[in-house]
């Protein structure tokens, strides 16, 4: 028997006692090396061989990531690994760094319980570090540091001992003050990561070595031998003594917590349910005999088996071929195979109980966030907020016509698997637009859907998403008019109070369909926040980041019409009245309204137009704004072509916020429109001679220029078969 099967077989006896269980990802900034080392902890556990570890990437096993040498998909792969004599089952989840696929980190940290956050020892903690430990500790995950490539600066950079240790302390130091500024504050002590506690480990994962202080005790290995095998260029028996796999698993078992003691931990964070229910505690125990609650965070396609649900299990056990409920769909699933997953293989199993990462076929109704259980009353998990939203489209249609019905449900399977995009049909065009993170993110997507899917397409060149806004608040209440002149509502807009829309936009105020769940909680939450008492007992309806209020008295037959004003509120936000795009932090209060008294005259086609209207001549008259998406761009360049780095990105309409120097290479920190982003990697190549390296991350939204806006309404009405010039106030008043 190999080594391979041999470790399958210990896998599949270990997946059924959670205590022996760990649940990692592994998470850093973009070429940090977090395929290599995951790659390098496989083969140690002997699931592949050993000269191609580091190398055949076998976490990228898109031929589109070996390609460009980036990671998109977050991967899985199992693997045993014996600690102090005991065998544990270590499921691990390789995530991307790139921006664009943020999504992907967010939705992987739902699934495990610890994260090893690596950074590169010679360009130290980066923007996306900082991000990837912040989504880390949202989650309630338990971060560990492993500082790579400390090769690199014995051999390139030819530090001496003593500056190499004074690097590890700055990167830790550095680690943990992000860690301490957003630790849940129980776990401030414990969660602080020390070299001497073991928590923090150092080395190479391209050359396959490593080292922490618990090891080096074991072991006699010190600091000093590890600088002369690099400086005598012998990592190679480096790696012998000391292999990564042993002292990063070591690590992972030693400091992460099993699922028994995490989910109690997690599970009121990421489930907000009734903790005593029958489900509450049986997720809270990690127990295998209650009901199914599985968390789906990934989809991934394949040829032969169709769609494969992955997730994380947190209670109950999945048996191959029972009826399983997606919460929020009609019908039941049935579920056809049950694997664990190593790479880019699954093997099944008959079934699989709580605590693990499992892949199930057959749950052709969930997409990446789904709860899925064997009760369809379950309440489900809590909604994965991802940090930045799309910003960029592109339109798409099908190069052949016959192609057509299959483009319609392979772009339906594409925003299953991935929800970062988001997908429009547009019933009247019959134009399909397809919006991401940024350009790599459609790229690669557009990729997908023509060597994967096979459907031949053309796509559009990249389009902005904008969104709009007001300024101030009306000076007096606007009046919408019904068609049949019988009904008058009578309303005001004015910008959300900032705190407000951030803590929606965090997705902090449970609603289903727009809905308030609870008006006590959110009333206080919203006051706390910033908003007068009055209004936040008054909210009626939220839809994306604005806020419709019912700030009326008494007035008869409006509880009958409320849910057509809701309506009427949500279209409006929709589609903006400035360029159709929609609406962000806008507060929307009904102040008055007269109605009909009979139903007949105030039904949908007289109401929704009315309050719409209203709505829009409120905006003129509060002032609309456009607001563009910005990228946080960080430049590292050498200080001689510094100027042309600093050129490029002011012809882009970016600002420099700041620049730190550090040897002969200069930081740039600047802010940027992503509309004036499109082929920046080009031109910052050739400007810089291919020496800058550089890295992105959405940064929201902000007012577009006012001596732009006129031109860029335009340009968006025209683009979307509109007349060039928004309707005025007096349009909305007729």
């Amino acid at each position: 028997m190999g080594r391979k099967e041999d470790n399958i077989r210990k896998a599949q006896a270990l997946m059924t006692k959670p205590i022996q269980i760990r649940n990692i990802g592994i998470a850093a900034h973009i070429d940090h090396g977090k395929t290599t080392l995951s790659d390098n902890l496989i083969a140690g556990a002997g699931m592949m061989s050993e000269e191609l570890a580091g190398k055949q990437l076998l976490l990228d096993y898109d031929d589109q990531e070996q390609a460009r040498g980036i990671t998109i998909n977050a991967a899985n792969a199992s693997m045993v690994h014996e600690f102090e004599g005991q065998e544990y089952l270590v499921n691990l989840i390789d995530t991307p760094g790139h921006v664009d696929f943020g999504g992907d980190v967010t939705r992987a940290m739902r699934a495990v319980d610890g994260s090893i956050v690596v950074v590169c020892a010679v360009e130290g903690v980066m923007p996306q570090t900082e991000t990837v430990i912040r989504q880390s500790l949202k989650e309630k995950v338990k971060p560990l540091l492993f500082i790579n490539k400390v090769d690199r600066l014995i051999n390139e950079l030819e530090v001496t001992p003593e500056q190499m240790q004074e690097r590890f302390v700055k990167i830790i130091n550095e680690v943990n003050g992000l860690i301490n500024k957003m630790v849940p504050p129980e776990f401030k002590k414990e969660w602080g990561l020390t070299v001497e506690e073991g928590g923090v480990a150092f080395g190479s994962a391209y050359h396959n070595w490593a080292i922490s202080v618990p090891f080096m005790k074991q072991t006699g290995i010190t600091f000093k031998d590890i600088y002369d095998f690099c400086d005598k260029e012998d990592q190679k028996t480096l790696a012998k003594k000391a292999p990564i796999h042993q002292i990063l698993l070591d690590m992972v078992i030693d400091h992460l917590p099993n699922p028994l003691d995490a989910q109690k931990i997690r599970i009121p964070n990421i489930w907000h349910g009734d903790i005593e229910s029958k489900i509450g505690q049986s997720m809270f125990k990690c127990s295998p005999s209650g009901p199914v609650a599985l968390m789906v965070t990934k989809i991934i396609m394949d040829q032969h088996a169709g769609e494969v649900a992955i997730g994380r299990l947190f209670s109950g056990t999945i048996k191959k071929g029972e009826a399983l409920h997606v919460i929020g769909m009609p019908n039941p699933n049935r579920t056809q195979q049950v694997s664990l997953c190593v790479g880019a293989d699954r093997i099944p199993v008959e079934e699989i109980s709580a605590g693990n990462i499992v892949a199930v076929t057959g749950l052709k109704d969930a997409i990446a966030g789904s709860t899925v259980s064997d009760d369809p009353a379950t309440e489900a998990f809590e909604k994965i907020v991802h940090y930045s939203e799309p910003v960029v489209t592109v339109a798409i249609e099908a190069k052949h016509t016959k192609d057509l019905p299959k483009l319609v449900e392979v772009l339906r399977t594409v925003a299953k698997a991935d929800p970062s995009i988001q997908v429009e049909i547009n019933q009247e065009t019959g134009e399909h637009l397809m919006s991401g993170m940024g350009e790599l993110h459609l790229e690669i997507t557009e990729y997908r859907i023509v060597n994967e899917h096979g459907v031949e397409i053309q796509a559009s060149l990249p389009i902005v998403v904008y969104r709009e806004a007001v300024e101030k608040t009306t000076d007096s209440e606007f009046e919408g008019k019904s068609p049949n002149k019988h009904n008058r509502f009578y309303i005001i807009t004015e910008p959300l109070e900032e705190p407000v829309m951030q803590h929606i936009k965090e997705g902090k105020v449970p609603s289903e369909g727009g809905r308030v769940k609870d008006p006590k909680v959110l009333q206080k939450e919203f006051q706390e926040l910033g908003m007068d008492k009055d209004e936040a007992k008054n909210v009626e309806c939220i839809y994306g980041p604005n806020v419709f209020l019912d700030m009326t008295k008494g007035i008869q037959y409006l509880h009958e019409t409320m849910e057509l004003c809701r309506e009427a509120f949500t279209e409006a936000m929709k589609k903006g009245p400035l360029a159709d795009e929609k609406c962000m932090g806008v507060k929307v209060k009904l102040m008055d309204a007269k109605l009909h008294e009979d139903s007949i005259h105030r039904g949908p086609a007289q109401v929704i137009p009315a309050v719409r209207q209203a709505v829009y001549g409120a905006m003129c008259v509060s002032k609309r704004m456009l607001l563009e998406p910005k990228q946080r761009v960080f430049i590292n360049v050498p200080q001689d072509v510094m100027g042309a780095a600093t050129s490029e990105m002011q012809g882009r309409r970016g600002t420099i916020e700041d620049m730190t120097q550090e040897g002969d290479m200069v930081t740039i920190k600047a802010n940027a429109p992503v509309s004036e982003m499109f082929g920046f990697s080009n031109s910052m190549r050739s400007v810089t001679g291919g020496r800058a390296l550089w890295s992105t991350e959405n940064s929201g939204f902000e007012r577009i220029p006012r001596e732009l806006q006129d031109e860029v309404v335009a340009q968006i009405r025209t683009r979307k078969g509109l007349k060039p010039e928004p309707y005025d106030v007096a349009y909305y008043s007729a």
